[in-house]
């Protein structure tokens, strides 16, 4: 490959990032055209998931796109959904050659968008930073061939992993430009999770503040018997959706109750007397998210990372400590030997002001 597609590619790779939060069930695609060294045309995937990127870069670049080079982060779509297939927009365009960073896993393109093109004369070149691609597209990819959304399980803690002090005193352990961060990463995610425990404790908003996101996250909580508090989560459905994921065994009068609140209700089958976390991923995947940030708390952080469902760790940690008889900031793992915890290999690491910042994502790797 050479300089130039690698520079034009991370274009369009940036382009993509943009979409992450507001697209799903949809992936987030960037597309940038080229012509004669020139930038023609350039899209992303809109909220909710159309227009898709390649559609929006051809309207911007109109008769210059005949030609042209395209920088795709997907391969374009081969199938007729709720819109035509990019593939043939692009053919229709006459564009010379296309670009693209990964082949759609989805069993309706997996490579019919490469072989469309290629049947009409396109040049096609594969695989132009795959591996970052494939990173920012873990959400989707994830969903297709795991049937379940990507995973995110963020920790706040002290230097020595406590949430709270034995009283139970936690706000705040971090600084205000730390949890600036978090609600702007809440905008890239597609929903913000909690289990009932942290529902029960905290009563929490879970919405994005401090910005605006095109798409507001939806919100889930995980409850078996759904015995939440019906303050705040009830009385804000107009800010962000709800999704509440219980038991079968759920009373009829909370089921009612929520309904009428307009939250939505998601029953899930339950394992060893809790829900099983598995069909819950699962369930969520169905719905077409594709990226879910957890927030706890640490009995089911601690759950999720037992049914091995965590993709990425993102942790924050506060310069203090506070000692045994603070609370852990995650529950028992059951681990008898070092070996069978799950590893995971540092992405980045930063300051946030008083703060580190430090994303870790599972090791796909003996």
């Amino acid at each position: 490959m050479s300089e130039a597609d690698r520079r034009f590619m991370r274009l369009a790779l940036g382009l993509a990032a943009r979409g992450l939060g507001n697209v799903w069930p949809n992936p987030a695609v960037g597309c940038v055209i080229v012509k004669e060294g020139r930038i023609v045309g350039r899209g992303w995937t809109q909220p909710g998931g159309r227009p898709h990127a390649e559609v929006r870069a051809l309207a911007q670049a109109g008769a210059a796109a005949q030609g042209a080079t395209v920088y795709v982060t997907l391969e374009p779509c081969a199938h007729h959904g709720k819109t035509p297939p990019c593939a043939e927009a692009l053919i229709a365009a006459k564009v010379a050659r296309v670009v693209t960073a990964l082949q759609d896993p989805d069993p309706r393109v997996k490579g019919a968008g490469h072989a469309k093109l290629r049947a009409a004369g396109i040049a096609v070149s594969e695989g132009v930073l795959e591996a970052q691609a494939r990173a920012a597209q873990a959400g989707f990819l994830t969903r297709i061939t795991k049937a379940r959304p990507w995973l995110a399980l963020k920790l706040a803690t002290s230097f020595d992993g406590r949430i709270a002090t034995a009283s139970g005193e936690s706000q705040w352990i971090t600084g205000p430009q730390a949890r600036a961060h978090v609600h702007a990463l809440r905008a890239q995610f597609d929903a913000v999770m909690v289990g009932g425990g942290t529902a029960r404790a905290d009563d929490p908003l879970l919405t994005v503040r401090r910005f605006q996101p095109k798409r507001a996250p939806v919100r889930v909580v995980a409850s078996k018997a759904l015995d939440l508090p019906r303050n705040v989560l009830a009385g804000s459905l107009e800010q962000a959706p709800l999704w509440l994921l219980h038991g079968p065994d759920a009373p009829a009068e909370a089921r009612a109750f929520w309904r009428s609140a307009g939250a939505e209700l998601h029953e899930i089958s339950v394992s060893d007397q809790q829900l099983d976390l598995e069909s819950a991923l699962q369930a969520l995947g169905t719905l077409g998210l594709t990226r879910v940030f957890c927030e706890g708390g640490g009995a089911f952080g601690a759950a999720l990372l037992r049914a091995s469902l965590v993709d990425e760790l993102i942790g924050y940690t506060a310069g203090l400590a506070l000692g045994a008889e603070g609370r852990p900031g995650l529950g028992a793992l059951g681990l008898a030997r070092l070996g069978d915890a799950a590893r995971f290999e540092l992405v980045e690491s930063r300051a946030i002001g008083g703060d580190l910042y430090h994303r870790w994502r599972r090791q796909t790797h003996a």
